[in-house]
């Protein structure tokens, strides 16, 4: 099984990073708290990689790395880099995902704030999909982190009710609906507001 992990992040930029924390803790200090998370990701990521040697990594971003920050980590991982493509988070889901499969590649795509994520996940998800057709990691507050597909599924990411605590729940009820078959890992949490960053931060 050709497996690719793709990390979902947005180019670090004042004002277009973590917006909801920003609210509560300025735009500098939550563009500093996302840069962090970034590359704590990616080195999570990587550990996966050095565990699965054969492991495709892409760091996948949204916006316009014209400073080079997004190219600079992926290259320091030996990752490659791509753009997000689509009008709506569920479009660039699918595509990135999409094509992944079309490649002939089995994905699995995480956030880049999902502070929880372990190497084991990743491991998880692709066992999973091995026997399943879909694989998610939902989160404590509704939604989810991670989604691992085997096959296209029409209308997975379509009109879903993204950044909301029902994601997770329309996301089962359309899964039943398709008839796929698929597995739920464990209950990871991401940074969104001032209490996760208070419980990262504790450590």
């Amino acid at each position: 099984m050709n497996r690719r992990v793709i990390v979902f992040a947005r180019v670090p930029r004042p004002g277009e990073v973590k917006t909801r924390l920003a609210r509560a803790v300025g735009d500098a200090a939550a563009l500093a708290h996302y840069r962090t998370m970034l590359r704590d990701t990616l080195a999570v990521v990587r550990e996966a990689q050095v565990q699965s040697p054969e492991l495709e990594v892409e760091l996948c971003i949204l916006g316009d790395d014209r400073e080079g920050e997004c190219a600079r980590l992926a290259a320091m991982h030996g990752f490659a880099l791509a753009t997000q493509l689509g009008s709506s988070v569920g479009e660039r889901i699918e595509a990135a995902l999409g094509r992944a499969l079309d490649e002939g590649r089995v994905p699995v795509l995480v956030g880049s704030d999902v502070v929880s994520l372990a190497a084991s996940d990743l491991h998880d998800a692709f066992d999973a999909l091995r026997e399943r057709e879909a694989v998610f990691g939902p989160t404590e507050d509704g939604g989810y982190a991670l989604v691992g597909l085997r096959r296209r599924v029409a209308r997975l990411f379509d009109e879903m009710p993204w950044g909301r605590d029902s994601l997770m729940a329309a996301t089962r009820r359309r899964l039943q609906e398709s008839g796929v078959r698929w597995s739920q890992l464990r209950t990871l949490w991401d940074v969104d507001e001032e209490p996760e960053l208070r419980r990262w931060l504790a450590g």
